[in-house]
């Protein structure tokens, strides 16, 4: 068991792999967080209540005027507004006459051997389960809290459900999917923040009094903040230190915040973004929130990040792909954008087909009047004047070169010159009468009405089901604007943002799971929806766009704070680089991609013989290495973000093998000495260095280092392969 209740003091204990997890029921019936950290006794924790100063606080309704009786001195587990809680809330609600009162207090619960899945939102699966009920004091509202352990992983799941059982209809303004206290005020806060081609950037600053958030308006998760906030205490850095992180698995407009207040303490909570949301909650009807993934770690931030690669890749992605071979493709967007036909097309294949690589990718432009991105979206039918014979032609050509056949689609999105748009102009999101904003020159699809998805879904099906395709890129090159539903009365249109998030949920469910034969790889202009939520469906997300190899250490060490290497698709890519107009070395490229799901992002024309040769001997590197990308544990042992080297170390689970890629930014002249210190290998077991053609004990290698050569490039990298000595 993972979850206990002890009847004596009213407290349940929840237990992770190194994680506990208590609260109870106090005095006043009210469920009061005492406790989450590194594993604890069973002991009785209500000796370490306590609360500041007891001035100007205000009772909790029907009790006396005490410090202890005020929910102001409460560690809250669902927290409310209105009744001397003057911290940020996790629930409100209107109710017809327009109070916004509640107090929740316990009613039962019930520990289950499983988390029963969430109404149209993914999550994980598995583990056991506390449903704990809560019954509002003053009307018939519920609602359920759920905390999901796992005994393999220290990581908290929640998320909430809020039941109308009243006779009349309510407004939801405010559901959040936790609320987490924590018992001091001096933390630090690590957040990833960014824009298109400059993804996941690490920041971290103070906690301070008042309230820290980050948060996302876009109706997506957004590559500008990713739904992912670390509380840590100052001293903490990759190695030491108790970490905290929280990841929405969400992927529409969020809010992360972590509040100080003047008691001592702090309060992080978080879920769907409550800027311009409301939710009418008819008598009768449940309304479910997002869930949230909690990770635990006393050793450090990249303890915290081993900890949800690990949930992620045992309870999040699908299991028939997540340890699978990934798709080694080439992409032919940056080859050829939307110039090509047939003879392009099998140029490329031409060259790579012997290689190693074993998918072809076709992007965007094989539909419709598709001749640049001012047309045709929506029409997802062939343009026969670009490929003659249709897709077929290439496909077999592909096929029949050794490799599998990918192909790119946008399905939410349109662009007002196309049939479709002609067609049905009001579903493109938009308010009647006022001029939309369009981006990349297109619109986004109202996928919250139901005849739109379906449209999607028999347009795209039939592409799929008539032809032989073997790997769907599914982009999303745009965030929403107008947020404005012609589905939705006017008293609902509130709800649009988090309506989209289950269309869009609705489609993967009957496109990716109706298909599962094809692999489906996530792209949103590159990184701008990278969030837990997709990867349940997509097994590997694009990055970026941006392929530069320089940025890419810093988008990757980024991304690996809370996803799994398995979860990164990364090409290597032409130069100079179409994002950044640099040139670094094809081998430098090349080892950065390998630090996820690698491929390819080329155009044939234009490389030398020597970079062609290069590339078969590049496959069967990364295939040498492919498990321990799909399945290793990541050491992060250099900052690109704060120097001018970066170092991943990834090392198998029994300790038998492990890779190192180093990366130095610029080189100097007459520079300094650089070691480098893995980390991860077994102490007392010998290793061979296949580059040094040495054999060390683990403990050297970790502790006296690895020399990187001075070899006088920019932009290099350097490359050690471990194995266990027989």
């Amino acid at each position: 068991m993972a979850i206990y209740y002890d009847q004596n003091i009213q407290t349940f204990f929840l237990e992770g792999r190194n994680l506990s997890y208590v609260f109870g029921i106090n005095e006043t019936n009210f469920v009061e967080h005492y406790y989450f950290g590194a594993r604890i006794g069973r002991d009785d924790l209500r000796y370490a209540l306590a609360c500041g100063g007891d001035y100007a606080e205000s009772a909790v309704p029907g009790l006396t005027n005490s410090a202890r009786n005020s929910y102001n001195n409460y560690g809250a587990e669902l927290s409310t507004y209105g009744s001397s809680d003057y911290h940020e809330c996790s629930l409100q609600i209107m109710f017809p006459n327009g109070s916004r009162l509640n107090e929740f207090l316990y009613d039962s619960h019930e520990i289950l051997s499983e988390k029963p899945a969430i109404t149209g939102m993914p999550s994980l699966s598995g583990g056991e389960t506390l449903r704990l009920t809560l019954k509002d004091k003053n009307s018939e509202v519920k609602v359920n809290l759920y905390y999901t352990v796992y005994e393999d992983v220290s990581v908290i799941c929640r998320h909430m459900e809020v039941t109308n059982a009243t006779a009349e209809d309510l407004k939801l303004l405010r559901a959040y999917s936790f609320t987490l206290e924590l018992p001091r005020n001096n933390y630090d806060v690590l957040t990833l923040e960014g824009a298109w081609a400059r993804e996941r950037y690490p920041e971290r600053i103070p906690m301070h009094h008042g309230v820290v958030s980050v948060d996302s308006k876009a109706g997506a998760s957004s590559g500008r903040l990713n739904p992912f906030m670390a509380v840590l205490d100052r001293n903490t850095d990759e190695y030491q230190g108790n970490a905290i992180g929280i990841n929405l698995v969400y992927s529409s407009s969020y809010v992360l915040k972590a509040e100080v207040g003047s008691k001592g303490s702090s309060r992080v909570m978080g879920g769907i973004n409550d800027f311009d949301f409301s939710w009418k909650l008819a008598a009768g009807e449940t309304f479910e929130t997002p869930e949230v993934v909690i990770a635990f770690s006393d050793n450090g931030i990249n303890a915290m990040s081993q900890t949800f690669h690990d949930a992620y890749r045992r309870y999040l992605i699908q299991p028939s792909y997540v340890t699978a071979h990934r798709p080694i493709v080439i992409n032919n967007w940056e080859a050829t954008y939307f110039n090509f036909n047939n003879e392009r097309l099998m140029g490329i294949i031409d060259v790579v087909k012997d290689s190693g690589i074993d998918t072809f990718v076709l992007d965007d432009g094989w539909f419709g009047a598709r001749s640049n991105d001012k047309a045709g979206l929506g029409d997802w039918v062939v343009n026969t004047d670009k490929l003659h014979g249709g897709l077929k032609t290439i496909i077999d050509y592909c096929h029949n070169a050794g490799l599998k056949f990918g192909l790119w689609f946008e399905p939410e999105m349109v662009n007002p010159n196309s049939d479709l748009y002609r067609a049905h102009p009001d579903w493109a999101i938009h308010v009647p009468g006022i001029e939309p904003c369009l981006g990349r020159n297109q619109m986004v699809l109202d996928i919250t009405r139901e005849e739109v998805r379906d449209y999607i879904v028999e347009a795209v099906s039939k592409i799929l089901r008539e032809h032989a395709i073997d790997y769907v890129k599914w982009d999303f090159n745009r965030v929403l604007t107008e947020n404005y539903s012609l589905g939705l009365p006017a008293d609902r249109q509130q709800e649009f943002h988090h309506r989209y998030a289950l269309g869009l949920y609705d489609l993967c469910e009957r496109l990716v799971n109706g298909f599962p034969e094809i692999f489906f790889e996530g792209c949103a202009g590159g990184g701008g929806r990278f969030d837990p939520a997709m990867l349940h469906y997509f097994p590997q997300i694009w990055t970026s766009d941006d392929t530069d190899a320089y940025m890419r250490t810093q988008i990757q060490y980024g991304t690996s704070i809370c996803y799994p290497l398995s979860t990164m698709s990364c090409h290597t890519s032409i130069c100079p680089n179409h994002q950044t107009g640099r040139t670094t070395p094809f081998a430098t490229r090349s080892d950065i991609a390998h630090l996820g799901a690698t491929g390819y992002e080329l155009d044939t024309k234009k490389m030398t013989g020597e970079e062609i040769a290069e590339v078969a001997g590049q496959v069967k590197a990364y295939h040498e290495m492919e498990d321990l990308v799909l399945n290793g544990d990541l050491y992060r042992i250099e900052n690109p973000c704060e120097s001018n080297y970066f170092a991943f170390v990834l090392v198998a689970k029994d300790k038998s093998e492990a890779h190192i890629t180093a990366f130095r930014t610029l080189c100097r002249a007459n520079d300094e000495v650089k070691r480098i210190y893995p980390k991860g290998l077994a102490p007392n077991a010998v290793y061979e260095i296949r580059e040094l053609g040495i054999k060390l004990t683990g403990s050297t290698i970790m502790q006296v280092g690895l020399v990187l050569p001075n070899a006088p490039v920019d932009f290099k990298t350097f490359v050690f392969h471990l194995k266990k000595a027989d």
